[in-house]
């Protein structure tokens, strides 16, 4: 049994994906799993299905939604792949769910293998980024997320989705054909204009396909927007760059450009 939180929240049992029925159970299965195999508090559990107004017999509500839970769990859960046990303790409640087993975990671990892999074996970071973010099936928990401990995880998973999808286009962009990512750079420098990495990486790839002029032209766009709408210039590390693309630096066609080493 397998559990994804990287879009609908649900659980996978020899291959069929299966939501949660309701969404307060999701929730609760949701905040079970972000923290998988500790503890998660009663009082945070009544914040994170019922807010600031919990019923009056809000301690029953609770232990009436774990129990439909655990039998949901059961019913759904295959021959020789049982559900694991959600184990009930004074102070809160623990999914005993092992991390290999939630897709938020794979996530992060292929994804520190990327970027650990990078300089000496690219096209294994590649393929790392590839399976990292082929476990997204939509915005994290986007049927649960309606108490703070969800709503906050969402909020930094969806950080670290862009982070990832900035790694593997930049990898695109430095190492394999540059053609390739300018339409999808393009496509996230609009839907996130504030993302200089984005810009720098975009200016990159174009510079790299013989598009001096259209690099250019996308600093000046980018730096119009943050003078107009909020007062400020373009950072140091996008300056330099602009000049390395005017004077048509070497190390701009470098595998790995000196200036996008730290990004």
């Amino acid at each position: 049994m397998h559990f994804r939180i990287l879009g609908p929240v649900g659980v996978v049992v020899d291959g069929r994906f299966s939501t949660i029925p309701g969404t307060r159970q999701r929730a609760l299965l949701a905040g079970l799993l972000i923290r998988a195999g500790r503890l998660v508090p009663t009082e945070q559990l009544y914040t994170e299905l019922w807010g600031d107004n919990p019923p009056a017999t809000v301690e029953n509500s609770l232990q009436a939604h774990v129990s439909r839970l655990r039998r949901t769990l059961r019913k759904l859960s295959g021959p020789g792949d049982e559900a694991p046990p959600l184990i009930t303790q004074a102070s809160g409640y623990i999914l005993d769910v092992a991390p290999q087993d939630v897709d938020v975990f794979l996530f992060r671990e292929r994804v520190a293998q990327s970027r650990q892999a990078t300089a000496d074996e690219p096209e294994l970071a590649g393929a790392l980024l590839e399976d990292a973010l082929a476990l997204w099936h939509g915005s994290a928990m986007q049927d649960a997320a309606v108490g703070p401990l969800c709503q906050s995880m969402a909020l930094q998973l969806d950080e670290e989705y862009l982070s990832a999808m900035e790694d593997k286009l930049w990898l695109g962009a430095c190492r394999s054909e540059p053609m390739g990512v300018i339409g999808e750079l393009k496509r996230m420098s609009a839907a996130h204009p504030w993302r200089e990495r984005i810009t720098e990486m975009l200016m990159l790839a174009l510079y790299r396909a013989g598009r001096q002029a259209e690099a250019v032209a996308v600093y000046n766009a980018a730096r119009e927007r943050l003078i107009d709408e909020l007062g400020m210039e373009p950072s140091p590390q996008l300056k330099h760059l602009l000049q390395q693309v005017l004077n048509q630096a070497p190390g701009l066609r470098s595998p790995v450009p000196q200036l996008l080493k730290t990004a």
